[in-house]
């Protein structure tokens, strides 16, 4: 074991003989600061140490015709100040190596475990696909830093998607890591996404229907192509349900006698019952049935849920006047109908399957008709139009 002190000269210098495989000289003042020298020149610096369980351990620093000298020796005492605070530069490499990289940890693990866990995890794959892994699904989970995930948030609102979009993708990201974390996955232990500012959304817009407009609409939808979007629409309107909810609904959910439908799997990720009208039931009995069909409003060719009704409803909002109208908007103008018709919102929270409140106050839109009602009753009550007159 050739101890010398090692400075560049002596690097330079420095020959294997020839009946030896390779030549190891260990370093005076830095203990354990090895140079190894083979036949062919080739020198590589090392640092020798034995770990906390005094098993020998080797850590390669770098080829010298790679590094200089210095910062070979620099390298060499950086390490050894960690051996002796109790790090392990041997695990720590050897961890680095079990990092995945994004895209095998969403294919592996992300996707495997939200497609039992999240209704949703179509749109998840959608976002991976398109704009994440696009990005980043080589580097590994350290690799993406918190500076990464702003640049690229600013940039798809520069490319001119909508903020909500944009958003989308910090908040997948932040999911992602979180359950990361959570599963002890090396390279999770910091969150890029985490502190990141989302945009304001601008496109949470209101939309409610009146009664002239809902004139309008069923009668576009009667002369529609799609025979059952004359059913569909105003279902919608008159359950105030999710448009997937009715699509993939069955007959064995509703018990007409009771007059309650059944949703087994609700947004919620609970089931819910929903309350049926005597409108409801007498349009249900107009609704077409077929037989070995469960569903209750299926396609006529097929015998199976639609997957879209888009362009029959798109024809027929534009025929009605109301192209700007979304078909979730029937779901907002129920809440509307109901509150000013005079209903609690806890009734509403209830019928529309809410599990917060503030969720039902955004729908629960108050007409000015009913506000100016409200205010003119104040005197009334209070005894001041006998006052005022």
């Amino acid at each position: 074991m050739p101890t010398v002190t090692l400075d560049a000269n002596t690097v330079r210098a420095a020959t294997c003989p020839a009946d030896k495989k390779k030549l190891d000289l260990y370093d005076t003042a830095t203990a354990g600061f090895v140079l190894e020298v083979r036949p062919s020149g080739g020198k590589t610096y090392y640092l020798r140490y034995r770990d906390a369980h005094g098993k020998q351990r080797q850590h390669r620093i770098g080829d010298a015709s790679g590094i200089s000298f210095e910062q070979a020796r620099n390298a060499a005492q950086t390490v050894r100040a960690k051996v002796i605070l109790g790090d392990s530069p041997a695990e720590e490499k050897k961890l680095l190596r079990t990092i995945p990289t994004l895209e095998e940890y969403a294919q592996n693990r992300y996707l495997t475990y939200v497609k039992g866990a999240k209704r949703s995890w179509d749109t998840d794959e959608s976002f991976l696909r398109n704009h994440v892994l696009p990005r980043w699904g080589k580097c590994h989970l350290d690799e993406i830093k918190q500076q990464d995930v702003i640049e690229f948030h600013h940039a798809l609102k520069a490319k001119g998607y909508a903020p909500a979009t944009a958003n989308r993708v910090v908040i997948l990201t932040r999911y992602m890591y979180n359950l990361a974390r959570k599963w002890k996955i090396p390279g999770a232990e910091v969150n890029p996404a985490s502190g990141v500012e989302l945009f304001e959304e601008n496109n949470k817009r209101e939309r409610f229907l009146n009664a002239e407009e809902v004139q309008r609409l069923v009668a576009a939808v009667r002369a529609s192509d799609n025979s059952q979007l004359q059913y569909i629409v105003p279902l919608l309107l008159l359950l105030g349900c999710r448009k997937r909810e009715l699509l993939d609904s069955q007959w064995d959910h509703f018990d007409l006698e009771r007059r309650v439908w059944r949703i087994p799997l609700s947004k919620t990720g609970k089931a819910r019952h929903v309350p049926l009208s005597a409108d409801v039931i007498a349009l249900l009995g107009q609704v077409p049935r077929w037989e070995d069909c469960p569903y209750v409003v299926p396609n006529p060719k097929t015998k199976q849920p639609f997957v879209s009704v888009f362009y029959s409803w798109d024809t027929a909002r534009k025929q009605a006047g109301l192209p700007e109208v979304r078909m979730h908007d029937l779901r907002h103008s129920t809440a509307s109908f109901l509150v000013n018709s005079g209903r609690s919102l806890y009734e509403v929270q209830k019928i529309l399957g809410h599990t917060q409140l503030k969720t039902t106050q955004r729908y629960a839109h108050l007409s000015q008709a009913t506000l100016l009602e409200a205010v003119d009753s104040l005197g009334a009550v209070s005894g001041l139009s006998l006052a005022v007159a």
